[in-house]
Formats: structure tokens, C-alpha cells, sequence
């Protein structure tokens, strides 16, 4: 069963492009920069232009993350590793991607320059206590539970 939501989205320029997944089976949906070319120095960042504005259903929001191809091929990220567009924001969606490599990077305008899913989430009330539950794991930290 194919489940889906409507999210309102407003183009602010000519260039922007509405997000599309790229094929029936991507989690993600594809971001475009509609900033002129940019050039990312080795080890820098910079921020694109989307020209997108959301409007996320309450009790959504939307992670904004690194495209997989960026990463493994050019050793581009988004500078704070995943972003969290909230269901009340209106502005633009701005990324800024940095450059771990030593070679020079360009993003062109048009070209996809992040990835985003909406999902919905739940705000907690947090009750201060004394003592928590036991499990089996208790406190065991970084590798309790094998290599």
C-alpha cells in the first residue's frame, strides 16, 4: 500500500524545482541548488540556494542529509551532517556543504545538491525520576554488545 502526505511547497525563484524522488523505491527525495555555480575550496564550505519554502504538516519534520554520491565519490557533506527543518519554519531551505576533500568541487545550479525525507515525530514530556528500569544491557556503553 502506497502511503503518502501533502506537503505545501513555495518556488521563491524561477529556478527552483519542485523535489522528485528518483525512483519508486528512494526513501529520499532529491534537492536542488539554485545557486550560480559554486566552487568548494579543498577543506571549506559554502552555503546553495534551494529557492524552496515548506509548509510541514505538525508533528513532521523534515531531515535534510548529504547525497550519498557526494560522499563516497567527492568527499562532499552538509557541514552539520543532517539537517532538521521543523513543521513551524517558513523560510528557505538553505544548504551548506563542506569539503573534505583536497581537490576543488563544483555544484551547479540545477544540480542535486542534498536529500530530504519528512517523517513524523512525537514531542515528549520529560519527568525527572530517581531511578530508571533495568534492562539486560543496563548502562553498558560503546561496544557492550560486541565489536
Amino acid at each position: 500500500m502506497n502511503k503518502t502526505q501533502t506537503i505545501g511547497i513555495k518556488l521563491l525563484n524561477s529556478d527552483a524545482r519542485v523535489p522528485e524522488y528518483a525512483t519508486s523505491g528512494s526513501a529520499c527525495f532529491d534537492i536542488v541548488s539554485t545557486s550560480e555555480t559554486t566552487q568548494l575550496m579543498p577543506y571549506s564550505a559554502a552555503t546553495l540556494q534551494t529557492g524552496l519554502a515548506f509548509e510541514l504538516p505538525e508533528n513532521h519534520v523534515m531531515l535534510v542529509f548529504s547525497r550519498s554520491g557526494h560522499g563516497f565519490k567527492q568527499g562532499v557533506r552538509l557541514a552539520n551532517c543532517v539537517g532538521v527543518i521543523d513543521s513551524d519554519y517558513r523560510g528557505e531551505l538553505m544548504i551548506k556543504l563542506k569539503n573534505d576533500s583536497t581537490e576543488l568541487r563544483e555544484i551547479k545550479k540545477g544540480e542535486r545538491c542534498a536529500q530530504g525525507m519528512v517523517i513524523p515525530v512525537t514531542q515528549v514530556h520529560f519527568v525527572q525520576t530517581d531511578e530508571l528500569s533495568d534492562t539486560a544491557r543496563g548502562s553498558g556503553g560503546f561496544g557492550s554488545t560486541g565489536n
